[in-house]
């Protein structure tokens, strides 16, 4: 439907109705839906009206998968020109000309001595589906069972995913700690806490006593996401990067949310200069549409046919409209945008923070933001985590028209994911709102939110 189309506007009363209907039909499981509860029947750009005619400032942006924002023209005219050719839409794993000019497309954006000796695997619809296909693949590849990953960590819903997730517990998954300054898990923060943690790593795969067997690869994600916009720093991903090629251990890089731009590079890991074993690929890919994929090197490739599949792994349309948003981004310069708007946005809430003792931490990377909200406390280091307080902030957001998402260990980190499209007059107005939103919620007793995580 194009967005320039006539779409009626629901009365209050049907939109509540449908709320209602949504509420008594669908799954306990539902996630955003409860935080967010709007009825959304337009979208262009940054903007979401819904059906009672109110505007929203979109700051999930379909959880980052929305690089150009909704409805970009040119996302459109991809879907229209494969629709309008009478191109089969369900192929399979065959080869059309729309999945070469997708592949081709992919490879241009990839670190070159990955792209030099690549292989891609179409997997199934979503992220956590090619999370899986790279677990099975470094098994398979390396013949071993054991996995590296890191507190924190988000990879996905199914089960070797949701296994290799933060919180979970899997015997055949070793727990790493993640870097981070504010809570850092040694107390140190900075270089010498990221130091500690990679010799902890070290000595875990290198004692003969440590009870962690050579493993079948390492994920790690190079800006932690739901774990509470965490970024590795540049110089302990490459050290990492040595460890696994030391020990012949394939390195993932889960590259579903902070890929196509989204922390001022085109891949994440291009800050780092690290170039992994294998690189999982899904959200922004897919241009609004679902697609995921991984990119891995020829030395790992070998899986039997039909060693991984998946029925719905030929989406036309999701590959035309994913190739029409990595030119985009690429011949755009939108990462470099995110970039230098992401730096802008970030230092302008470090100045909010200073005062408003409520903000506890202000990080991210390019155009992924995190504010942790904390429960003041003179007598702590590191204040206790506020999710309450996000959780009232996220509503006092959306009653100015703003969607936030939160996330982190303790659902405390209010997230910004605005599409790389943002202008500088959308960005002011998204912080305007913001800073208005905390205000409110301080001067508002929290009420306990909604359980389970804002997804």
């Amino acid at each position: 439907m194009a967005v320039t189309e006539s779409v009626p506007v629901a009365p209050t009363s049907a939109q509540e109705g449908i709320l209602r209907r949504q509420s008594l039909r669908e799954s306990a499981a539902r996630t955003y839906a409860r935080a967010l509860p709007i009825v959304p029947v337009r979208a262009r750009g940054l903007t979401i009206e819904g059906a009672d005619g109110r505007r929203y400032l979109d700051c999930l942006s379909g959880a980052g998968t929305l690089a150009l924002g909704h409805n970009h023209p040119v996302i459109l005219e991809a879907i229209k020109k494969v629709l309008d050719s009478g191109a089969p839409l369900h192929v399979l794993d065959l080869a059309t000309p729309v999945k070469d000019a997708f592949t081709t497309e992919l490879f241009a954006t990839l670190p070159r001595r990955l792209a030099d000796d690549a292989r891609i695997q179409f997997c199934g619809p979503a992220g956590t589906d090619a999370v899986e296909a790279a677990l099975k693949l470094v098994r398979k590849a390396t013949g071993r069972e054991g996995l590296l990953a890191f507190t924190g960590a988000y990879h996905g819903m199914t089960a070797g995913a949701l296994a290799a997730s933060g919180g979970a517990t899997d015997v055949r998954v070793t727990r790493l700690p993640y870097p981070q300054d504010y809570r850092c898990p040694f107390g140190i923060g900075g270089e010498r806490g990221a130091e500690i943690g990679a010799r902890w790593t070290e000595t875990l795969l290198d004692d003969p006593k440590s009870g962690v067997p050579a493993p079948a690869g390492m994920i790690l994600e190079p800006v932690q996401g739901e774990g509470g916009v965490i970024p590795a720093p540049d110089a302990w991903l490459r050290r990492m990067r040595g460890i696994t090629a030391d020990r012949s251990v394939p390195l993932i890089a889960d590259e579903v949310q902070t890929g196509v731009g989204r922390t001022g590079a085109f891949w994440a890991v291009d800050h780092s200069g690290v170039v992994p074993d294998v690189m999982v690929m899904s959200k922004a890919i897919g241009g609004s549409l679902p697609l995921a994929v991984i990119v891995y090197r020829s030395g790992l490739d070998v899986w039997q046919p039909g060693a991984h599949a998946g029925t719905f792994r030929g989406n036309q349309l999701a590959m035309a409209a994913g190739a029409a948003t990595l030119a985009f981004v690429r011949e755009n310069r939108l990462a470099e945008r995110a970039a230098t708007l992401g730096a802008r946005m970030l230092g302008q809430l470090q100045g909010l923070a200073a005062a408003h003792p409520c903000v506890g931490d202000v990080r991210g990377r390019g155009l992924m933001i995190g504010v942790e909200l904390v429960a003041p406390d003179a007598t702590a280091d590191v204040p206790p985590p506020a999710p309450d307080l996000a959780a009232a902030v996220q509503r006092e957001c959306l009653r100015r028209g703003l969607i936030v998402e939160l996330g982190g260990r303790h659902n405390a980190v209010v997230r910004l994911l605005p599409p790389l499209t943002l202008t500088d007059e959308q960005a002011v107005a998204v912080l305007d709102r913001f800073a208005d939103a905390l205000a409110a919620a301080e001067r508002t007793p929290p009420h306990p939110s909604d359980p389970g995580p804002s997804r």
